[in-house]
């Protein structure tokens, strides 16, 4: 039987205690389906995984939240951007839900939806920490994508690849009903952002990340510390290029010491490991290699909130269970769980 962890975490007060958010939200994109992850993930028995093996207290409303009150009728572009009433209001009252937790000192575990739900999860984390500690925080983003478009550079329109831009104020929204209602204290500083697993990063996004010097570990550099590495030391176990990546990455975050909200999009592994998501990009992370950035951030005892986002459970003929156990498997360990 899993233990729980004998991490100690140095910026929750009830660590034990884990605030849980389903958000069975798709409007950030256009493909159907993922809005039921919430719902896949918690009856393939994550929550009951985390109470009983890991000792979490479980606070959750049992209610997975589509947020219909809240949708507009009419929802017209604006700045190339699709449904962006409908992702901002969302985006608004999923901040205060988390905020609610978050406040408290617990843990906020978030169950998306597709990756724009992320505007609502960490400005929520991130003004909780500002008023509770004082302290700016850091995010850890793994994804196959940068989700860093601003609106008038994104070839899809979809807001679900530009939550980053806004949370950084590299774009800026004055119209209350669409991100207006985002204020300082929401926001992510560029020095306190880290890429792990990019593979699909548009051209505008890697002029922004460049010029604004933007910590990210593309699977260029993965794979260029297995090469460099593998052959001289003969290890094949652990996955080495994931190792080193993540050392050179803890001693940046040691240095900054802050409060970590890690937001996972699934497709940052394989297609191999996950099939089941809206934008799979071959030649990404194995399972392992995802639990043990999750392993390993856990570790640093800074960790205060995490995403799960992009799983599509509807894409059943390409491996939709699977998908879901991975799902299962990060966020446990994530959250303490561990092999021996």
């Amino acid at each position: 039987m899993t233990q729980p962890s004998t991490i100690t975490s140095r910026f929750l007060s009830h660590p034990q205690q884990l605030g849980v958010v389903a958000v069975g939200f798709n409007g950030g994109q256009m493909k159907k389906g993922v809005e039921a992850a919430p719902m896949a993930l918690i009856e393939a028995g994550l929550l009951t995984q985390l109470q009983e093996d890991l000792e979490y207290e479980i606070h959750h409303d049992n209610t997975v939240h589509y947020y219909e009150n809240d949708i507009p009728a009419e929802d017209p572009d604006h700045r190339n951007m699709k449904k962006p009433r409908a992702v901002s209001a969302v985006t608004e009252r999923l901040s205060s839900q988390v905020y609610n937790y978050a406040k408290d000192g617990k843990f906020v575990l978030t169950l998306g939806g597709d990756h724009s739900i992320a505007i609502g999860t960490i400005s929520g984390t991130g003004k909780a920490i500002r008023e509770r500690l004082g302290r700016e925080m850091a995010v850890i983003w793994v994804d196959a994508h940068a989700d860093i478009n601003v609106p008038e550079m994104s070839p899809s329109g979809n807001i679900h690849g530009m939550p980053m831009a806004f949370l950084t104020r590299l774009a800026r929204e004055e119209r209350r009903d669409i991100f207006g209602w985002l204020q300082d204290e929401h926001i992510v500083n560029t020095n306190k952002l880290v890429y792990i697993g990019l593979r699909d990063v548009d051209r505008g996004e890697k002029k922004l990340l460049r010029e604004h010097g933007i910590k990210a570990f593309s699977m260029h550099d993965i794979d260029r510390y297995v090469i460099f590495y593998l052959p001289s030391s003969g290890y094949t176990g652990l996955p080495i290029m994931v190792l080193v990546v993540l050392s050179r990455w803890r001693s940046l975050i040691s240095a900054m010491t802050p409060p970590i909200h890690l937001s996972f999009d699934v497709d940052a592994l394989d297609p191999q490991w996950a099939p089941s998501t809206g934008t799979p990009v071959r030649g990404g992370l194995t399972l392992r290699e995802g639990d043990f950035i999750c392993e390993c951030v856990h570790q640093t005892g800074n960790l205060v909130a995490m995403d799960l986002v992009e799983v599509n459970p509807s894409l059943e003929s390409v491996g939709a269970a699977e998908t879901i156990r991975a799902g299962c498997s990060l966020v446990r360990s994530a959250l303490g769980d561990t092999l021996l």
